[in-house]
């Protein structure tokens, strides 16, 4: 039987983000826009899909007088991620 695949990780970039910050305490902005080479604009609009379902937390903060914007995952974005997974795994089938 398969599971349902949790449609926000189903994303490209929002999975890529979020593959980012599983191996990451956290992440600046700038650092996930190369990772990804998703554009400022798509990035921030991803990101906040992301917060907004409780899947990081987005902190803004300045360096200086530069902004600086850091992504972490949160332990609701962590089981999304496990449960994201082991749906993906219901897909495949292996006959050993």
């Amino acid at each position: 039987m398969f599971q349902p695949l949790d449609p926000l990780l189903h994303s490209e970039l929002r999975l890529a983000v979020m593959s980012l910050l599983l191996g990451a305490e956290k992440a600046e902005f700038p650092f996930i826009m190369e990772q990804t080479g998703a554009t400022a604009g798509n990035l921030s609009v991803q990101l906040d899909k992301l917060s907004e379902a409780g899947y990081i937390t987005i902190e803004k903060t300045f360096k200086g007088k530069r902004p600086c914007t850091t992504c972490r995952i949160t332990p609701a974005g962590l089981k999304a991620f496990e449960d994201y997974v082991e749906a993906l795994k219901s897909y495949l089938h292996t006959d050993k």
